[in-house]
């Protein structure tokens, strides 16, 4: 929980469209951002949970998709909302299974990471820790 408001240049909000061409679009948005922050080092890792849990939110959940990143100074969060009352389901998939190990990657990746519910929405959401802490 944020206790504190953040300048709007440290908040990038997105909607997606909820069609699997839109993650790569996601990516190269997440990328660009990450360079704009001067945090290029958390490309392949951001990218890798956008992608993640953009492709869950395209087929698990309900448009509306939003995407955000927030740069505190100390971490960079990604968040995902959906309309979904659905919560995700940290699986370990066996190795004959073709999928089932998203949010389980995302969870190795991240520092921490959660999901967080409003009347209307789900929100899921990884925190890494920045590689220069303000």
């Amino acid at each position: 929980m944020r206790t504190q408001a953040l300048e709007s240049s440290l908040v990038a909000t997105w909607d997606m469209p909820a069609e699997p061409a839109a993650i790569a679009t996601a990516r190269t948005r997440t990328r660009r951002q990450l360079t704009e922050w001067n945090l290029d080092e958390l490309s392949l890792t951001t990218e890798l949970i956008v992608s993640e849990l953009a492709t869950n939110a395209v087929r698990y959940g309900t448009p509306p998709i939003t995407l955000r990143l927030i740069n505190s100074g100390r971490t960079l969060t990604f968040e995902v909302s959906d309309s979904s009352p659905v919560s995700p389901r940290l699986r370990h998939a066996q190795t004959t299974d073709e999928g089932g190990r998203g949010l389980f990657i995302c969870a190795e990746l991240a520092q921490n990471w959660g999901v967080r519910f409003s009347d209307s929405s789900k929100t899921i959401w990884t925190e890494q820790e920045s590689p220069h802490p303000a």
